[in-house]
């Protein structure tokens, strides 16, 4: 097929052309962008007061498959992201079986191109069996398509495998993506340890727990020399950590959840389950910190963790539900209104972090539009206020907290390789 996109607010950072016009797509490539062009046998789509945007990149998602296809499955998954503006999402090991051995690795890729919805980047883990003990096979993994190594949801606890795993993970020019909490100072914690966790009279988890691994990983990458990634960056000292990091030349690359930089512990005076995460909500000098670590080029990454549980896990005792909450609906929009909106970010510093930046740490294409190119684009429609409904969200677990909240700014289209996925907010 062949689509011109009209009249758009093209945002391109990255690419040679930003600005009021059109881009056309051809044989799944983009053929041309800028001012009045021709629209001769394609399919117009009128975008008048919206933004094109390169499609998005999601480094951090739990896709479940296989193994608990009930929470998600690759193909739910992939469609989810769809609606949310990602082209392309990184699926963590943490499955069961776990993605630890190149079978598994390209089953993922399999199912991800059955799925026909954002491209699945499959992520591998550092340990077999996620037990931190022994590394996975690295090579085999990255042969079958594998773009990073992680543990994620275990922090690997001994120093020596994880300088290992630096020095192997070099040898593939892949980087480490890291869950960094101290078990024994999280204790039993369930919420972040403050004033509210003693007002609610639930055990808390301090935010030394993240500094303390996040500090020894720092220098373990640095002697190394290898490429470390921080997920889910959430504490002020954190930030202040990877800031100081980068000044010293590691190669370090961080992100932050939307979660992280909209929701404070407050908000958990509900006991709310869907608001429980790991890493858990901080405090709001914390939130500050993540919001100016993503304005200063501290975090390099805005990404979801979308992480799928049914309705019955949630509702739970607050202290058996499991962490985590789904992101890829939700996350474009929260980064327009919490952080452009309020001219915390510019619009192309968003495009930054989430499209060219996760790009690049991945090393994948994307992140620009520009003619020859892989048509991934996206219509964002920054005006349109819409309300996250539970029948309405594609992904098959709904543990979101924004249940029943009004956003601005949608999405309203999406290509995939040239090919059209979602149009009108409505998947193809």
């Amino acid at each position: 097929m062949r689509y011109c996109i009209k009249g758009g607010q093209i945002l391109n950072p990255a690419g040679s052309y930003s600005g009021l016009g059109d881009l056309l797509i051809e044989d799944g490539k983009i053929l041309d962008l800028g001012p009045n062009l021709p629209s001769e046998n394609a399919q117009e789509i009128k975008a008048g007061g919206q933004l094109v945007l390169p499609g998005l990149i999601d480094l951090h998602a739990h896709l479940r498959e296989p193994g608990r296809e009930d929470k998600e499955t690759i193909a739910s998954g992939s469609r989810a992201a769809l609606k949310g503006g990602f082209t392309a999402i990184a699926c963590m090991a943490n499955t069961n079986p776990v993605a630890d051995q190149p079978a598994i690795i390209s089953y993922i890729r399999q199912q991800g191109q059955k799925a026909s919805g954002a491209k699945v980047y499959p992520v591998g883990a550092i340990t077999k069996g996620l037990k931190g003990k022994e590394l996975a096979e690295m090579g085999q993994m990255v042969e079958m398509g594998a773009v990073a190594f992680s543990d994620d949801g275990q922090t690997l606890l001994n120093p020596a495998v994880l300088r290992a795993a630096f020095h192997y993970a070099k040898l593939f020019a892949v980087p480490l993506l890291l869950h960094q909490e101290c078990p024994e100072l999280a204790g039993d914690g369930v919420m972040h340890e403050g004033y509210w966790s003693t007002v609610l009279g639930l055990p808390g988890i301090p935010a030394l727990a993240e500094e303390v691994v996040i500090a020894r990983d720092l220098l373990i990458a640095k002697e190394t020399g290898g490429r470390i990634h921080c997920c889910h960056v959430s504490t002020k000292g954190a930030v202040e950590l990877i800031r100081a990091a980068k000044q010293q030349g590691v190669l370090v690359t961080a992100e932050a959840t939307p979660h992280h930089f909209t929701l404070t512990d407050e908000a958990l005076s509900d006991y709310n389950t869907f608001k429980k995460v790991s890493p858990p909500l901080r405090g709001a000098a914390d939130r500050e910190a993540v919001r100016q670590g993503l304005a200063d080029g501290t975090l390099d990454a805005i990404a979801t963790d979308h992480a799928p549980h049914t309705m019955e896990e949630k509702h739970r005792e607050f202290a058996l539900a499991p962490n985590g909450i789904i992101g890829f609906e939700t996350a474009l929009s929260l980064a327009w209104s919490e952080l452009v909106l309020p001219n915390l970010i510019s619009p192309e510093r968003m495009v930054e972090l989430l499209a060219i930046n996760p790009a690049q740490i991945l090393q994948k294409s994307g992140g620009v539009l520009q003619p020859g190119v892989p048509a991934d684009v996206v219509l964002f429609d920054p005006e349109r206020e819409w309300i996250v409904k539970e029948e309405e969200l594609e992904s098959k677990s709904k543990n979101t907290p924004f249940l029943g909240q009004k956003l601005q700014g949608q999405v309203t289209n999406v290509w995939v390789d040239g090919l059209l996925k979602l149009a009108a907010g409505k998947i193809l």
